[in-house]
């Protein structure tokens, strides 16, 4: 990793006493102002910052929202209703953090997908994925929790199935499922619950965040070439080239999120959930929202309910040993021409589970979803680590400056 090339000076009085008893000046400008980045990040590579908005965007707004809630089996749709209605701008906040926790999910799956087509697992990164993967864990957690509070048909009927499904574990399923419902079936305890847990959940992802930007920090940032830095004319300081880079896709990424706020903003939601919750009356199809669909599809792919879950938390647990399934010694699949096949193919297999996820579990969406289950694992656990084995990549070039410099042009030439 390149060092920073400039270290903090304060300039006054003040910032010098503050420095010399807390640098958090220091940790900021050597993290966020001079710290060496690859000169050569696309796009792809903004949403951690994307990220980072839309948590504290879904906080604030989460925040204010708690305010007016009230977590009741017999008021909570009506305080939901009331926030839409009389609080001020209540409508806004509502459907900003609806929005914006699906904007959260395609902004993940997009840095994830990155991630896996540029090899940002590989060392020395291993705990970087494994803190990313955590934080999709804690967010897909946070997202259920949210889900049920609205109390409509779909809120309460989804809640239902999923806390269901923590009986079929042998020997703690009863007792887990039997906490988190407060009794013996949905009611007001499992609200209660649900609104502690999914208030509380965000801070534990705005600290899980922290130590995954310090696990980035420490061996710096990978890169689409997929090779470390090796001379300070491989990277540029963060501020000002990745702030307005960074901030530009941000604009852009928020200016479509208020497309959908106002003017679409149900259409990535379920109408039932409009209908008060009615526990004698069960929905013809019950989905979570559409970013837990992939899973959802496998679980119901395996036909007994054990199977199910554990193929379920099998699909979300071996992300975690990606960095040791894949055992190819090349991190980019710009220099992967097999690998980026498969690549491509797992993110098909993906986008059909979604699908399949949102359609009725009969016929021939059943047969699909096995197919498409059954390759997702094979993905992992065959692709990943024959491919590496037996795939021969394309020559990497020397540096991550060769592929941007004109013809003949040396890294040398470029730093004078």
């Amino acid at each position: 990793m390149i060092k920073p090339l400039y270290k903090y000076e304060p300039k006054n009085g003040f910032t010098r006493w503050l420095d010399a008893r807390l640098p958090v000046l220091t940790l900021i400008h050597g993290s966020f102002v001079v710290f060496p980045t690859p000169r050569n990040l696309n796009y792809w590579y903004s949403f951690g910052a994307i990220l980072t908005v839309m948590l504290a965007s879904q906080i604030v707004t989460g925040i204010v929202l708690a305010m007016h809630y009230i977590p009741h089996t017999s008021l909570a749709f009506a305080s939901v209703e009331d926030i839409m209605r009389n609080v001020n701008f209540g409508w806004l906040l509502r459907y900003l953090h609806a929005n914006g926790a699906s904007f959260f999910f395609i902004a993940v799956y997009i840095h994830m997908f990155r991630g896996l087509y540029y090899g940002s697992y590989k060392e020395p990164r291993e705990v970087l994925w494994i803190l990313g993967v955590l934080l999709y864990v804690l967010m897909v957690a946070t997202a259920f929790f949210g889900y049920v509070l609205p109390w409509g048909q779909m809120s309460f009927w989804a809640a239902t199935v999923i806390t269901n499904l923590f009986g079929a574990i042998p020997l703690i399923g009863e007792s887990i499922t039997t906490w988190l419902l407060g009794g013996f079936s949905v009611d007001s305890p499992t609200l209660n619950r649900f609104y502690s847990l999914h208030y509380l959940l965000p801070f534990m992802i705005a600290g899980v965040v922290v130590l995954h930007i310090w696990a980035l920090h420490v061996p710096g940032n990978g890169n689409p070439v997929g090779i470390q830095v090796r001379v300070p004319q491989d990277t540029v300081p963060f501020h000002p080239y990745y702030t307005v880079k960074d901030g530009l896709a941000i604009v852009v990424f928020l200016f479509v999120l208020a497309v959908v706020v106002f003017y679409q903003p149900n259409a990535l939601s379920h109408p039932d959930n409009y209908i008060p919750a009615d526990p004698l009356k069960t929905p013809a199809h019950i989905v979570p929202e559409w970013y837990l669909l992939p899973f959802y599809a496998i679980l119901r792919a395996v036909p007994s309910k054990l199977g199910g879950v554990l193929a379920l938390g099998a699909a979300i647990f071996v992300l975690f040993l990606v960095p040791w399934l894949d055992t190819s010694r090349v991190r980019s699949a710009t220099y992967r021409p097999i690998y980026r096949q498969f690549f491509w193919i797992f993110v098909i297999t993906c986008v059909g589970l979604t699908w399949l996820g949102s359609q009725p579990p009969e016929g021939g969406y059943v047969i699909a979803g096995r197919i498409l289950t059954i390759y997702y694992f094979l993905h992992f656990l065959v692709v990943l680590p024959v491919v590496g084995l037996v795939e021969k990549p394309k020559p990497l070039p020397a540096s991550i400056n060769d592929p941007v410099l004109p013809p003949g042009e040396s890294v040398r030439q470029a730093a004078e």
